[in-house]
């Protein structure tokens, strides 16, 4: 009864990794602004993603300028001038800036009825290239509106199970981390064979973390499958990967621990067979 106990204790931590993982991510990554926007800085490198913000842009400055027979040039100029200003830190501060605005507009797309898609307000960024171009003297750049510029870096139909999915998870936050925990502690702590009941706990985190490194690419198949034809399908992937790198990375250092534990435990066991045989000193 105790080596069954013991067993079925180790398979309810093996399914609880992934929900674990998931669950701290929500409240503790996704759920903090500080961390939502590390998670999403590195975006500002990405070309897919600066694409789209140069496209977006554009569209949005020259529609408010009026160049007469120069609007062609004029546009020209804003593309060149905003693909070269990506490459800057002054972008890359306002990209920050952006992302932490947008923050509780993400969290409320997840949470609630409101939204389908996660946006960002271009206006940092437009305030920066504007300063920009009136230094270096180009014309009709004094006559840029800085407004609040709307770009769905990500759109989706129907958000509504993953919503209800994510709030519980948001509810679970840290219990279902601590729970996965004494579940492992208690496998090791009602078996009659301690050591067979290490090696198993190692595996079964193992196993865990390959069903959590399994349910991100199975999660990002299903978001990025049905995408509006107005998302560019390169940044939604980029953002996708972004937002869940904190998944990614915990399912290696599981996989990484477990199999650590299963190999010491395994190697316990053959070291002790080896010195209860006879002649072994």
């Amino acid at each position: 009864m105790r080596t069954f106990v013991s067993a079925v204790l180790v398979a309810l931590m093996a399914l609880l990794v992934p929900l674990s993982a998931v669950a701290y991510w929500a409240d503790r990554e996704l759920g903090d602004v500080d961390r939502y926007t590390a998670a999403m800085s590195p975006l500002a490198r990405d070309p897919a993603v600066q694409d789209v913000v140069v496209t977006q842009a554009t569209r949005a400055i020259s529609g408010q300028i009026d160049a007469g027979p120069f609007q062609g040039g004029v546009e020209s100029l804003l593309t060149d001038a905003l693909h070269s200003f990506t490459g800057t830190p002054a972008y890359r501060a306002a990209w920050d800036a952006a992302n932490r605005a947008a923050h509780d507009a993400f969290l409320k797309a997840l949470t609630t009825g409101e939204g389908n898609a996660v946006t960002l307000d271009l206006a940092p960024v437009v305030q920066q290239i504007k300063g920009r171009l009136v230094a270096d003297g180009v014309p009709f750049a004094d006559r840029i509106p800085v407004m609040h510029t709307q770009i769905e870096v990500v759109e989706y139909d129907n958000l509504g199970a993953f919503r209800r999915v994510f709030r519980m998870l948001q509810i679970a936050g840290i219990w279902l981390p601590v729970l996965t925990l004494l579940l492992a502690a208690g496998a090791v702590a009602v078996a009659v064979h301690r050591r067979r009941a290490v090696l198993a706990t190692g595996l079964g985190l193992a196993v865990g973390a390959v069903l959590l490194w399994t349910a991100v690419l199975v999660c990002r198949h299903m978001v990025l499958r049905d995408l509006p034809a107005g998302v560019d399908r390169p940044a939604a992937e980029a953002v996708y990967d972004a937002l869940t790198a904190f998944l990614r990375t915990t399912a290696w250092v599981v996989l990484a621990a477990g199999l650590a534990v299963a190999l010491a435990a395994w190697l316990t066991g053959r070291l002790r067979r080896t010195r209860g045989r006879p002649g072994t000193p």
